[in-house]
């Protein structure tokens, strides 16, 4: 990257810049007369300067042509000119002076308008290269990179060079022409008024910059210690299990505890010399005035000044200090900018990265792998430069299944990295396929061979999204917009190449059915399937699926089958006498199976405000509840809930499983409960509190009967939770019809899972096995009306979350090693991938893949040696050297080093 910001900025920008200033030369005739226009009118205007008497005139606006008396021995005009009274004279010179102000307005707003656009795309310029150079660095160099650091240089240590980006040419020449002006202005007007500011502005220039230099070493320290103090925070976010694993929470707080301390006491003195720096610079800027009060009053006096001169000059001063104090600050923030931007370059320039040629998306990715991969005295080293690998040579047929073996930190993962060219070695030479890969671009190493690691990293996205981000290598076919949106991409297209920044479509269709093996979506879907198959995670999916929702209105096909789904499922339970393990939704009934707070919506929610248990606090249903009186009933339930809940779980630690399984409160707020109970036996249950009263009736609305067995719901309260069924639907129609989707046996209910519409019910409590029963059942039901394939679609649209973490380390894996298959890598190496997952699944999934790769190369690395049998070849890793591979059978029962290994294991 370009070390000096000035360069930088010039090198994009250049053109805009002359442009600019080109503007900012034409503006200063401009402001030079409007700083002589002041005195115009105070000596013709209002002192009547060349009026004889009161009938007399004067030209206004005559305009001589330059040069034309002593060319031609007489003075030409381009225009006569205008002959006005003293009134009429003053009233047009105040309207010029009008005419000048606004065009200097709209001149500053022209070009401050144009510094920002500049600014702004030379800013995105350099955060795009920033970005583009993350993806760049080499994977020994990332690792020691903290993502919350790196992400603070792009997101805030670059803002300000936006600001200043715009202001590096133009803002000097702008204030300094003005400057200049100014001055040139007060020594025309008088010589030794101009001597005198000048000599104040030489003071300041010369004077405050020296001064501000300290305050700028102590920026570039704060801005070293904030940004550690954000890469720590992003490391107490990230080890949260470890500290309260360890109970080290008082431990991080006073190390966090000092470096705020740290960053208050650089920020406290840079205040303290901001400050100082400020007001010696006030005190100057006001000397001038005083002196020119002073001096200029002499002079006026004594007759070496009129009036109006002296009333220019002090106007002209007054804008005078405006550019000199803004050129001081320019100065500041100048060096300001450059340490920060001194900073970021540091840490954008490691010492290797890779080409941008390697990274060309519309590089071939060649052949198919045939050949080998050949390691020639490889050695490899860590963080530190210890080796890892030490001059290993090894060469591994690609078409082959091979093993690697080692124990705990022998090198093996090292050797499948650099295998595939994410890793390169330190010394020695790795060729793939005969091919350095030193020089190979990633459209080889990213799109022939896939790497598996044992902590699987997922962006986030859908599962399907996820699936597929190993095919989307560069725009396939262009997105499909309508005239209106074109032209929105074309003009945001010209903004990206004016910027730097690439033009590739980010809503195109990126996916490569080609490298998947596939001529279109609906067999890409089919492909996901067999490869979520192949992983174990299939069933996984189907759930996601059961859980998920639908819009009836883009996909009526599959709403009016899952209706039939219900009616199905409603016979087939009927006909194997197992209807009652689902309990019906009824509207005029009440269902025992349920919450209470489900039976008093009868519906799903769709505004939050009206999820059931939330309905205590919801203006609209507590309406509803007093106008039929549940809500006293509710009052009293909650209160004989609370009542035994204390009795109960009085004695029992706060971790305890039955909070879980039973309580209605948790153990925190069991205290509160308590006294709460102790109140309301003392004086009655009206004589509480509305927000004591509303904490009671919170609690039933997760009561279920047929789970909970308090016998608190009979059937006057089923009664009256219909009766307020009925009035909160009323209600909720009137006043938020949008809130609330009801349960209707012949809809589809849009905002319900899957399960839920086919079910239209809940499993029965008590029964033995209901669930996987019930389980069974819908899963034969949607089988024979073809659903299945619709449910792992809906599945597929499943958000893993941020780095995956709605699903569990089991799964991320599995979908890690999904997202490997699906691209038909001539290469797939796994690196202990499925370490964490039990012995059964992995031999399972290891029998798959294997089967799945029969005609494609593997390299896995196992962690444990007993698996080694399954594989072609065998290579044994022992602390950085290779002594000895081969084939199983040749290598296990010889006494080396694998059968070491095996005996360990």
């Amino acid at each position: 990257m370009e070390t000096n910001l000035f360069r930088y900025i010039w090198r994009h920008s250049r053109r805009e810049q002359l442009g600019i200033l080109t503007l900012v030369a034409a503006s200063l005739p401009l402001y030079f007369l409007s700083l002589n226009l002041p005195k115009e009118i105070v000596n013709r205007g209002i002192q009547g300067q060349g009026f004889a008497g009161p009938g007399d005139t004067q030209t206004f606006l005559r305009t001589p042509v330059p040069l034309s008396e002593t060319l031609t021995g007489q003075q030409l005009y381009f225009y006569e000119g205008v002959p006005l009274d003293q009134t009429a004279l003053l009233l047009a010179l105040s309207f010029v002076f009008l005419a000048l102000v606004i065009a200097n307005g709209l001149v500053k707003y022209v070009i401050n308008t144009a510094k920002g656009r500049m600014g702004e795309r030379v800013l995105r310029r350099l955060r795009y290269q920033l970005v583009d150079r993350v993806l760049r660095f080499p994977l020994p160099h990332l690792r020691r990179v903290k993502q919350a650091e790196a992400a603070t240089m792009v997101k805030d240590e670059v803002e300000p060079l936006g600001g200043f980006i715009g202001d590096a040419f133009v803002q000097p020449a702008f204030l300094g022409g003005q400057a200049l002006t100014a001055l040139a202005f007060i020594l025309v007007q008088s010589v030794w008024l101009g001597a005198i500011a000048l000599a104040i502005v030489v003071i300041q220039a010369g004077l405050i910059p020296k001064l501000r230099i300290p305050i700028l070493r102590l920026g570039k320290q704060r801005q070293l210690t904030a940004r550690e103090l954000a890469g720590r925070v992003g490391e107490l976010v990230d080890g949260g299990l470890e500290i309260h694993a360890h109970d080290t929470s008082n431990l991080e707080r006073a190390d966090i505890s000092h470096r705020l301390g740290q960053i208050f006491d650089i920020r406290y003195e840079i205040f303290r010399r901001k400050f100082f720096v400020k007001f010696l610079n006030n005190f100057l800027s006001q000397l001038t005035p005083f002196i020119f009060y002073a001096v200029g009053g002499v002079l006026a006096i004594r007759g070496h000044l009129d009036i109006g001169a002296l009333v220019a000059v002090i106007s002209a001063y007054k804008d005078l200090p405006g550019p000199v104090k803004e050129l001081i600050d320019w100065e500041q923030r100048r060096q300001d900018v450059q340490i920060k931007y001194d900073t970021v370059v540091e840490q954008f320039q490691p010492p290797a990265i890779l080409e941008p040629a390697r990274q060309d998306p519309d590089a071939d990715s060649g052949p198919p792998l045939r050949g080998s991969v050949e390691l020639r005295n490889v050695t490899v080293n860590d963080d530190g430069d210890t080796p890892i690998l030490k001059n290993v040579a090894l060469t591994l047929p690609i078409a082959t299944r091979t093993a690697v073996v080692g124990a705990g930190a022998s090198g093996k993962s090292q050797l499948a990295q650099v295998a595939t060219g994410l890793f390169l070695p330190a010394s020695g030479t790795v060729l793939l396929d005969g091919r350095d890969t030193q020089s190979l671009p990633e459209a080889v190493t990213g799109r022939r061979t896939a790497y598996v690691g044992p902590e699987a990293y997922l962006f986030p996205g859908s599962v399907g999204d996820t699936l597929l981000y190993g095919l989307k290598h560069r725009p396939v076919r262009a997105a499909a917009r309508g005239a209106e949106a074109e032209q929105a991409k074309c003009a945001a297209d010209r903004e990206s190449r004016v910027s730097g920044n690439t033009l590739l479509d980010p809503e195109a269709d990126w996916v490569d059915y080609t490298a998947a093996g596939v001529d279109g979506p609906e067999a890409l879907r089919q492909r996901m399937v067999e490869v979520l198959d192949a992983v174990d995670m299939s069933a996984d999916v189907y759930r996601f699926g059961l859980a998920g929702t639908i819009d009836p209105e883009t996909r009526p096909e599959t709403a009016a089958a899952l209706l039939e789904a219900r009616r199905l499922l409603a016979r087939r339970l009927q006909e194997r006498d197992l209807q009652g393990l689902v309990e019906p939704f009824d509207s005029s009934g009440y269902n025992r199976n349920a919450t209470l707070g489900e039976n008093l919506l009868f519906g799903t929610p769709i505004d939050p405000a009206f999820a059931p248990d939330q309905l205590a606090d919801n203006r609209i249903a507590r309406a509803a509840m007093r106008a039929t009186g549940l809500d006293r009933s509710l009052a009293r339930m909650g209160l004989q809930i609370a009542r035994t809940m204390v009795e109960i779980f009085a004695d029992l630690e706060p971790g305890h499983p039955f909070f879980e399984q039973f309580s209605f409160i948790d153990a925190e707020d069991l205290p509160r409960y308590k006294t709460l109970v102790a109140q309301a036996d003392k004086i009655g249950l009206d004589a509480l509190s509305d927000d004591q009263i509303r904490q009671l009736e919170r609690l039933p609305l997760a009561y279920v009967e047929a789970r909970h067995r308090l016998d608190l719901i009979g059937p006057e309260v089923e009664r009256l939770v219909v009766e307020t069924r009925h009035e909160l639907d009323r209600r909720i129609v009137a006043e938020r019809p949008d809130a609330v989707e009801v349960f209707d046996a012949e809809r589809y209910n849009a905002a319900a899972s899957l399960q839920d519409n086919i079910l239209f019910g809940r499993i029965a409590h008590g029964r033995a096995n209901a669930e996987t029963r019930i389980a069974g059942a819908v899963a034969e039901v949607l089988d024979q009306l073809g659903l299945r394939a619709h449910v792992i679609d809906v599945g597929l649209e499943y958000p893993v979350g941020v780095a995956g973490k709605r699903l569990s380390a089991v799964q991320r894996q599995k979908l890690a090693l999904a997202r490997a298959l699906m691209k038909r890598p001539d290469l797939l190496v796994i690196d202990q991938a499925t370490a964490i997952m039990d012995g059964q699944t992995q031999t399972r999934i290891m029998d798959r893949l294997l089967a799945e790769r029969r005609d494609g190369g593997v390299i896995w690395v196992l962690h444990r040696a007993q698996l080694a049998d399954r594989f072609d070849r065998v290579v044994v890793v022992d602390a950085g050297q290779v002594p000895e591979h081969g084939r199983y059978a040749e290598l296990a029962g010889t006494g080396g080093a694998l059968d070491r290994l095996l005996s360990d294991d």
